[in-house]
């Protein structure tokens, strides 16, 4: 979105108004996201609406080129000054516990459209708003009907809401990885110590990259790919998981997940998943990824 909205070189006068068009949709776009997941700092609303009067004046026949590359430079501060909200969001929220019952539906980290032609805005809006959010509703369902049985000591139903946590909650969990291991701007490869340990543990980047993919795509049904850290054997490791929670590796921590449920690609790939699998590597957020590594690798264990 950003590469498109901050144009570089010469711009013909013919294009001016279509892109103060484009730029009045991000504003519309990105003030209904800030307000639907409640991070409304004035400033920064006052900022999108100071863009949005710029991008109507631009949209007028006399609109020169020098308007335009203002209008840039604002887009410039508006991105940044949402980035900086969003991350001060997240520290706020590291220490704090979460009651039983009250899981929440994290915010994307960018619009529903940042991740096209890779994930269409469409898939977007389904996957996260309605798909994420059964499993957070059905988490807190599970934890508050065990809370219950403790309560009146009527355990009858206990498998079931333990499925029900397991199900739901690494649904939540995994979904909330997903997300933030995406970038508009991501792709390519990593950089510093986690790249350093992807060459020692799978010989060279595009060793890992081939069976990863792979792992994505030989899923067996639906479930995930994921890149883990092994805190006994001091490895990163490739895994799969069928549904959420089934095949994997307890004492490992996720770094990196690739959801391939069909409701993940299937209105825009159909059965194509491999395809889905290639284009996601276009938008990997690795500079997030490496900094979960880096905090994941603290945690050693003896090994065996």
């Amino acid at each position: 979105m950003r590469e498109n909205l901050i144009r570089k070189g010469a711009i013909e006068m013919s294009q001016i108004q279509d892109y103060a068009k484009e730029v009045q949709a991000w504003v519309t776009e990105m003030t209904g996201f800030l307000e639907k997941n409640r991070l409304t700092e004035q400033h920064v609303l006052e900022q999108l609406n100071r863009l949005s009067q710029l991008s109507r004046q631009l949209q007028k026949d006399d609109a020169t080129k020098e308007e335009m590359t203002k209008v840039e430079k604002e887009v410039t501060l508006a991105f940044r000054e949402i980035n900086d909200l969003m991350n001060r969001n997240t520290r706020s929220r590291i220490n704090q516990s979460v009651p039983i019952g009250k899981h929440t539906l994290p915010p994307l980290p960018y619009p529903y459209n940042a991740l096209e032609p890779a994930i269409s805005e469409e898939i977007m809006r389904l996957h996260h708003d309605k798909h994420h959010q059964s499993y957070v509703d059905g988490l807190n369902k599970a934890e508050l009907m065990m809370k219950r049985a403790r309560e009146t000591n009527d355990y009858s139903l206990l498998k079931h809401w333990e499925r029900e946590a397991a199900f739901h909650g690494s649904g939540h969990y995994l979904h909330t990885l997903f997300w933030e291991g995406m970038s508009p701007k991501g792709g390519g490869q990593p950089k510093g110590a986690l790249l350093k340990q992807i060459e020692k543990d799978f010989s060279n980047f595009a060793s890992f990259k081939k069976q990863f993919s792979e792992a994505a795509k030989q899923v067996e049904g639906v479930g995930w790919a994921l890149l883990v850290w092994v805190p006994r054997t001091r490895r990163l490791e490739v895994l799969q998981s069928e549904r959420h929670m089934n095949l994997t590796q307890w004492d490992t921590i996720p770094i990196l997940v690739l959801d391939v449920w069909e409701h993940a690609y299937y209105l825009q790939y159909k059965n194509n998943r491999a395809a889905y699998v290639d284009q996601w590597w276009n938008i990997v957020n690795w500079p997030q990824t490496e900094n979960r590594f880096m905090e994941a690798k603290k945690l050693v264990w003896k090994p065996y």
